[in-house]
């Protein structure tokens, strides 16, 4: 089953069950997902929809970081909530191991040598990790190893 079949499956089973505000956070998926469609005219396949909902897990972690210095535990909380359910969507996460072994890969695919070759390493990186790492914290591995 395609992933946006299961987020629409998820929003149908969580209308049944009443489960408010788990229905606005899908219903929250679902429109950006389908807002992508509409801007670009394309269907997406699951590797755009796994980016869109990655794109929605860190504006959530962003706004968590400013409700935090806002005194906002209220807001905090249901922003946690939100990131906790869209992440049951993204498969399982990579082990340090796994990240450190796929960056040794591509740095010796690509042969680079200097931080001029981050781009390379990151181009083969990026197809096999999207979804399952932090790409913030892949790229930070990849300046570090490189430097």
């Amino acid at each position: 089953m395609a992933l946006k079949e299961r987020i629409t499956e998820d929003m149908k089973t969580a209308m049944r069950a009443g489960e408010k505000e788990r229905l606005a956070t899908i219903r929250l998926a679902l429109a950006a997902i389908k807002q992508r469609e509409v801007d670009e005219r394309i269907t997406l396949d699951d590797g755009q929809v796994l980016s869109v909902l990655e794109k929605m897990i860190k504006q959530r972690r962003e706004s968590v970081a400013q409700f935090e210095s806002g005194g906002r535990p209220d807001l905090v909380a249901r922003e946690n909530a939100e990131i906790t359910l869209l992440q049951g969507y993204l498969p399982a996460q990579m082990s340090s191991a796994e990240i450190d072994a796929l960056i040794a890969e591509a740095i010796a695919a690509s042969g680079a040598a200097s931080m001029k070759d981050m781009g390379k390493v990151m181009a083969i990186v990026k197809p096999k990790a999207q979804g399952r790492a932090d790409m913030g914290a892949v790229s930070a591995r990849v300046k570090q190893r490189l430097s």
